[in-house]
């Protein structure tokens, strides 16, 4: 399953990636949370928060292509592109699909009037109506996953169990949106994001490891998920609703799938 050789510098790249992946993403967040703070001028306009996601991306690419050439390159390129059977994609897709289906449902049976337009109503930019499903792919979904799940977990899960990796990545990625809370993110809700997003993490290296390593199929997920949670127009309802459904299936895939390897295959 693990198509990374073992190396005697692994772990200290492994330091390297986290720090450059904090590096290059808080050189844009810090500078945004402080404007947002009013402590300095406004330095970036809003949108450059969406250049935030490509920190992991671009920190595995440098440690890679240092570590690994080349030939360490190609691989990572081959499993950002990499298909998975339909099964799979079901799952990559199943945030868009539920989203869907919870509007659908709240519409017909409470009266909500909730419109799926807001749904392209992000932050720091016009409303992209579904346009705003390729933003968060690109960004969040193949930024982020590129490094979390490419780079980081296949390596954190040489010497420990799957679960045990995943929630070591878990705490990186938690502190990597740390500078988020300050221009972005309702403090108030962080606890409740932090269990989904520990639990989102489950289902990602859940899917990763089922998928041959797929960074696509991961970053559909993570950009889906985003572009049914993360619009500002909604009212918390959905967000909270497809955690909760988040979390539920999280601990599926660990009873299910066990502790150790939690993988389908």
């Amino acid at each position: 399953m693990n198509s990374i050789p073992a190396t005697t510098n692994e772990s200290r790249h492994l330091v390297i990636f986290f720090i450059l992946a904090y590096a290059i993403s808080w050189s844009i967040g810090i500078p945004l949370a402080l404007a947002e703070q009013g402590i300095i001028p406004t330095l970036l306009p809003g949108w450059t928060h969406y250049l935030v996601a490509f920190g992991p991306l671009l920190s595995a690419l440098i440690v890679t292509g240092f570590s690994q050439g080349p030939p360490g390159l190609k691989d990572l390129g081959r499993r950002m592109v990499r298909v998975a059977c339909p099964k799979w994609w079901l799952v990559a897709l199943s945030p868009l699909i539920a989203g869907y289906l919870v509007i659908l449902i709240l519409n017909r049976f409470t009266g909500a009037g909730i419109s799926s337009s807001i749904l392209g109503q992000v932050n720091y930019l016009p409303p992209l109506g579904i346009a705003a499903l390729p933003l968060w792919i690109f960004t969040f979904g193949f930024g982020e996953e590129t490094g979390w799940r490419g780079y980081a977990l296949p390596r954190l899960q040489k010497r420990r169990s799957a679960l045990a990796a995943t929630l070591i990545l878990a705490t990186f990625w938690a502190l990597w949106h740390l500078p988020q809370f300050f221009y972005q993110f309702d403090p108030s809700m962080a606890v409740g994001w932090l269990i989904g997003l520990f639990a989102g993490s489950v289902i990602l290296t859940w899917l990763y490891n089922s998928t041959d390593e797929s960074i696509l199929m991961v970053a559909i997920w993570h950009g889906c998920f985003n572009f049914m949670t993360s619009t500002g127009a909604d009212s918390g309802f959905l967000p909270s609703l497809l955690t909760a459904l988040v979390i539920l299936g999280a601990l599926v895939v660990v009873v299910r799938y066990r502790p150790k390897y939690l993988t389908a295959i």
